[in-house]
């Protein structure tokens, strides 16, 4: 599909340029992939599921050659062209009769040439191109989402030169995966067969077919360049990467393994301009996830109502935790959500799902998203040095778009009122605190008892280095709350310098965790 789009990867400190190839967006990973569900015209499976050998008649490519391979799993590859039209928001307007020749007749020509007429048209069309594979004989074909959105009229090309209708079955924005199906089918299809995208290694040889530029049926060949990669900071990025060249017009065609089953969608590359060989798939167990909801035409994800950030060797060591605990850390709870009704609290450490062990906040998000909504949860938490199982009932995750409305975090820095400066924790925290004015304490989205407030900040000192700012409200200090000047000063002079605190900081309407190295001298 012909299609630029620019992305901040906020996960790193370099922006990257990542042109779509066409497109973007994770993995829902908790518990093994589920059973192919039944075509309802048919009653066939959707799809055929790896044995584990070689698909039927397929070779195993010897040293010597990936053709074998090659001319068995290219018929199933198809070339997709998508149609889009659109109201034109100038509709109507029409070229001014200059009448005093010049630069107006030069102007009614340009405009005649490039729209026929002098008046601009009522509806504007666009084409675009891109690949998808058959994953049955009634005619379901995968691909990537952007790859058909929006589009009225699809046509799809098999290698052996058949054109078929095809309408969209269901779509999923959030993970770039799109379900379509051939209409009045023709003679019998060729398919393939989906494998095991977790069972992928770093290093693997991988192949991907596809229509890259308008170029049918191009193969490249490469390897698992790595797995799990963000490349938006989305909640359900989850991208294989791979050398294997990805040009625009390969996306939602197959990455193959070489027992030529289907590990991954092609979906992405980074922009030529930054670098080459840098490409993007989909996982194809996230696929495969999705695609009985798919088939209802919407995609419901799990809920838990929390914000969690990654667990930094400075908050394990901060929270006491033992050195090299992995997990997410609750930064947040939202009021009355599932995890609220379960016990969930702030600081509280995730370190697995429903026995599954839990590294980062991104594969969180993903396991419980993969839990249908009214589904039960275990939730395995670290609460100090207490390990606790909660049970959760998921409630369905709101659209990104809400999520998006409700995160407000990280505001503006208000203007805080007069305040005298306080001694005590100021060498080892680069801070001066207050109490909170009651007048403010709503502005400040606390309560009048609740907290401290921090009134000046050394930029520069350990606080600052950390990223507290004047106006924030200190709510905790080590998992204890606060609410008095007396309080944060006690619990940070029993401490040395060189050691982490832990702070927690209300910041408009979202409260984190902050590890913060303490200044001053080492005696």
């Amino acid at each position: 599909m012909r299609r630029h789009t620019a992305f901040t990867v906020s996960s790193v400190v370099l922006a990257l340029a990542v042109a779509t190839a066409c497109g973007i967006e994770g993995r829902a990973d908790a518990g093994p992939p589920p059973q192919a569900p039944t075509s309802k015209e048919t009653g066939k499976q959707l799809w055929h599921d790896s044995t584990g050998q070689p698909p039927v008649n397929v070779s195993v490519p010897s040293q010597s050659s990936l053709a074998p391979l090659i001319k068995q799993l290219k018929p199933a590859v198809v070339n997709i062209s998508s149609t889009t039209v659109m109201k034109n928001p100038h509709r109507g307007l029409r070229m001014p009769n200059g009448g005093g020749g010049g630069d107006d007749d030069e102007n009614q020509q340009l405009f005649e040439k490039f729209f026929g007429q002098r008046e601009m048209p009522e509806e504007l069309k666009g084409t675009s191109l891109g690949s998808g594979f058959i994953i049955n004989d009634d005619g379901y074909v995968l691909t990537n989402n952007h790859v058909v959105k929006d589009a009225t009229d699809i046509k799809v090309r098999l290698s052996d030169g058949r054109e078929f209708e095809a309408k969209i079955v269901g779509r999923d924005p959030a993970s770039d995966v799109a379900l379509i199906k051939l209409q009045q089918l023709k003679g019998k299809l060729p398919t393939v067969a989906l494998g095991d995208s977790d069972a992928l290694d770093q290093g693997d040889f991988v192949l991907a077919i596809g229509s890259p530029l308008g170029f049918r049926e191009s193969v490249t060949f490469g390897i698992v360049s790595a797995k799990d990669r963000s490349l938006t900071g989305g909640a359900f990025d989850d991208f294989l990467q791979t050398d294997a060249a990805i040009n625009q017009g390969n996306s939602g065609g197959p990455l193959f393994n070489m027992k030529g089953e289907v590990v991954g969608i092609n979906t992405a590359i980074i922009s030529p301009q930054i670098g080459s060989g840098i490409g993007f798939a989909v996982p194809i167990n996230m696929a495969k996830q999705l695609v009985p909801q798919l088939l209802t035409g919407k995609v419901s994800r799990g809920y838990l109502g929390v914000a969690v950030s990654e667990l930094t060797p400075d908050l394990v060591q901060g929270f006491g935790l033992k050195e090299g605990t992995k997990g997410a850390l609750v930064q947040s709870v939202v009021p009355k959500a599932p995890a609220d009704k379960a016990g969930v609290k702030p600081g509280d450490v995730v370190v697995a799902v429903n026995g599954k062990p839990v590294d980062s906040p991104s594969l969180l998000t993903r396991t419980v998203s993969s839990v249908q909504p009214g589904g039960k949860a275990t939730l395995t938490v670290l609460r100090g040095n207490e390990k606790k199982d909660l049970t959760i009932t998921v409630a369905q995750r709101p659209d990104e778009e809400a999520l998006a409305r409700g995160e407000l975090g990280g505001g503006e820095e208000g203007e805080g009122g007069p305040a005298a400066q306080k001694p005590g924790a100021n060498d080892k925290l680069g801070i001066r605190i207050a109490p909170v004015p009651p007048q403010v304490a709503s502005e400040l989205n606390v309560q009048p008892d609740q907290g401290v407030l921090v009134v000046a900040v050394n930029p520069n000192g350990p606080a600052g280095s950390a990223g507290v700012r004047k106006n924030d409200v200190i709510l905790e200090v080590n998992r204890q709350p606060v609410n008095k000047v007396e309080q944060v000063v006690g619990l940070i002079q029993k401490m040395k310098p060189g050691q982490v605190v832990v702070l927690r900081v209300q910041r408009g309407q979202q409260a984190s965790y902050l590890p913060v190295k303490l200044g001053g001298e080492k005696k």
